[in-house]
């Protein structure tokens, strides 16, 4: 492997090429560092087999852990992963984009890896437009794991994504530091009653009280 390509991108209008770069490397099983509205993250295809064995090569961790995605908007993650429960969709109109992951059950056209055997992947449209703009140039959700080694601490800032991964991934679109923060919430809505998995940004009183909002809405 070559050299790691450092390509620097306005956070708020990127340019156009970068996306397309970004994008066809992905789309050519390559692995490239991102911006999220939290760290940054590494995006591959996790439809590829192949691709999906390269992200744990490049964290030097094995395959099972599950691999979170983002994508670039709700019609994507039905197009692709399949039809939102009813929950899912209510949560997704009103929390997307932002920190909130839905677990939802795993399609089979995903490498098998990405769900870490637990059957199901966690998915979210995230609050940051670059990493959007990605996935929607794919065409498809993309993984988007915490860009760090395994044992090193996930990262905000791209320089240290350079030091830490630079010879191990393609490449990486500098957007400059990212927010950090608490990560996403993590909500199991398969079923017809959504179960906090992990607290994180979001509040679980504010995802409750939205979901009742609805049910006291409907009767």
């Amino acid at each position: 492997m070559g050299g790691m390509r450092r390509v620097f991108v306005d956070p708020d209008s990127p340019q156009r090429d970068a996306i397309d770069e970004a994008a066809t490397w992905i789309l050519n099983g390559g692995v490239v560092a991102i911006p999220t509205d939290t760290l940054y993250g590494l995006a591959a295809d996790p439809f590829s087999a192949g691709a999906v064995a390269r992200v744990f090569a490049v964290k030097g961790r094995s395959a099972d852990r599950a691999l979170p995605l983002v994508a670039a908007d709700a019609g994507q993650v039905s197009a692709h992963l399949g039809r939102l429960s009813e929950a899912a969709s209510r949560l997704a109109s009103r929390f997307w984009p932002g920190p909130l992951t839905l677990l939802v059950a795993a399609p089979r056209t995903l490498a098998k890896d990405v769900s870490g055997g637990t059957g199901k992947v966690g998915v979210r449209v995230p609050a940051n437009e670059v990493a959007r703009r990605i996935a929607a140039v794919v065409g498809r959700p993309i993984t988007a794991t915490s860009a760090n080694a395994s044992g090193v601490a996930a990262t905000a800032d791209p320089s240290e994504v350079e030091r830490t991964l630079g010879d191990r991934i393609d490449l990486l679109i500098d957007a400059g530091p990212t927010p950090g923060g608490a990560p996403s919430t993590i909500v199991d809505a398969d079923g017809d009653a959504p179960v906090l998995v992990r607290a994180g940004a979001l509040a679980w009183d504010e995802i409750q009280a939205w979901l009742n909002s609805g049910q006291n809405a409907r009767r």
